[in-house]
């Protein structure tokens, strides 16, 4: 591990300080833990929720009229009642 020396602002340092001894770590662990999350690869999209696909459309014009009934079968048909 190398040393290294980092300009805070005040508040900035009392918030950090603060942070350290409510989690019982050191000053330099909760840096280094927030430069790690800094430079760390972007995280996947989770990806498209998995409702997205299950309604099937009707003719344009149609759909903002039916809303209701057409998220209601498609509900049942995901779902069905026993």
């Amino acid at each position: 591990m190398k040393r290294t020396t980092v300009f805070l602002e005040e508040p900035m340092l009392r918030r950090l300080r603060q942070k350290a001894r409510a989690e019982g770590k050191s000053f330099a662990q909760c840096v280094r833990e927030a430069v790690a999350a800094y430079v760390a690869p972007p995280s996947r999209p989770a990806g498209l929720p998995d409702w997205v696909g299950m309604f099937s459309g009707g003719p344009p014009h149609d759909t903002s009229e039916r809303v209701d009934e057409i998220i209601a079968e498609a509900l049942e048909r995901r779902w069905p009642r026993r």
